[in-house]
């Protein structure tokens, strides 16, 4: 088949390509990811809410989609684009391709796209938005981009957490903590309730810290999530009242969020991390981990007092990990989780086992 749809840039660049998965048009911050595999889980990660991926693999879909490598019960991403889309999955987990995973859950998709071109754009001018779509008329499509929010000033939160409260119990014999969901990925649960076998009490995003005192965990995890940390002044707040009382460990936004809590700032990233392949040097020790990232916010490193900088990107030196002895509490920007990526910081579960 032909080319039969666009991608339409902010900056007014034109790329014709071939659909696949749903059938419709997509709006949202163009974000490329690195990694060459874990498409599902990008897909079904909450952090990428409002925003289209680009994959710089350039052979997505060989290994199919299964019923048990979501990160959440849907999609987030607004759309993919690809170079090539594989319709003749090979793997014995495969159940379905990724062009029918997309049509039935609303995701479109653009293959035969230039990616390798795409993401010089990107890296050159910056994460912008874009739409996928059948329309020719770009002076309507300028109009719905000009219409559409920027990331930054836009708290997403609330529309990636949980609705109520829920309990995943693990051994009752075992601590439990509290999970604050700001769009948290399944992979983190599963670790801290399967492995460390621990009681989770997992809340929604604005869940009030008073109720959090009055259950008394052992401890807080801060989750993941989408959208502009500094928007989010209501869960910065209740971190604040939080600190202090168990250990706080924070993930992805939870650590932006912490950071914010703790007096940092944050800013908006060019064209943000995202892939497996991110190194991440441990300040006190030196040694080097290959990370998993998804963000496209950093912390500005400042100098608060109590609170030390323990992790720093070796691609641009942005803040990868705090700590606060003082306070019991400490965060870091990367993935421990993975899912996907290498499990290099998979020790931070454990250092967050052994404070609580």
């Amino acid at each position: 088949m032909d080319n039969d749809c666009i991608l339409y840039l902010e900056n007014g660049k034109v790329f014709e390509g071939k659909s696949f998965g749903f059938s419709g048009e997509a709006l949202g911050e163009i974000v490329f990811n690195t990694s060459m595999t874990g498409y599902q889980e990008i897909l079904t990660d909450p952090s990428y809410h409002s925003q289209i991926v680009l994959m710089t693999y350039p052979h997505i879909g060989n290994y199919g989609i299964n019923n048990f490598d979501n990160e959440s019960s849907q999609c987030f991403a607004k759309g993919m684009i690809v170079r090539e889309n594989c319709t003749y999955p090979s793997n014995f987990t495969s159940e379905e391709n990724l062009s029918d995973y997309l049509k039935r859950n609303k995701v479109v998709g653009i293959s035969n796209i230039d990616t390798r071109q795409l993401v010089r754009i990107v890296r050159g001018e910056g994460s912008q938005k874009c739409i996928i779509t059948k329309e020719k008329n770009l002076q309507i499509l300028k109009e719905k981009i000009n219409k559409f929010p920027v990331m930054k000033g836009n708290d997403l939160t609330f529309q990636a957490t949980c609705k109520d409260i829920y309990n995943i119990v693990g051994d009752k014999k075992q601590k439990k903590i509290f999970v604050y969901d700001f769009g948290c990925k399944s992979n983190i649960l599963r670790i801290l309730n399967e492995e460390f076998k621990l009681n989770l009490i997992v809340g929604p995003c604005d869940t009030k810290p008073e109720k959090i005192i009055e259950m008394n965990p052992d401890g807080i995890l801060l989750s993941n999530g989408p959208g502009d940390p500094a928007a989010a002044l209501y869960a910065i707040s209740n971190i604040k009242k939080l600190i202090g009382f168990k250990p706080i460990f924070g993930i992805c936004l939870g650590h932006q969020l912490l950071s914010l809590a703790l007096g940092m700032e944050t800013f908006k990233l060019k064209f943000g991390h995202r892939g497996g392949n991110h190194p991440v040097m441990e300040v006190g020790t030196k040694k080097v981990e290959i990370t998993s990232q998804n963000h496209g916010f950093a912390v500005r490193n400042v100098k608060i007092k109590d609170v030390s900088v323990t992790h720093i990107n070796l691609n641009d030196k942005t803040v990868e990990g705090i700590e606060s002895i003082k306070n019991k509490c400490f965060s870091v920007q990367h993935h421990p989780e993975a899912s996907p990526g290498p499990h290099d910081s998979r020790k931070y579960f454990e250092k967050f086992v052994e404070m609580i």
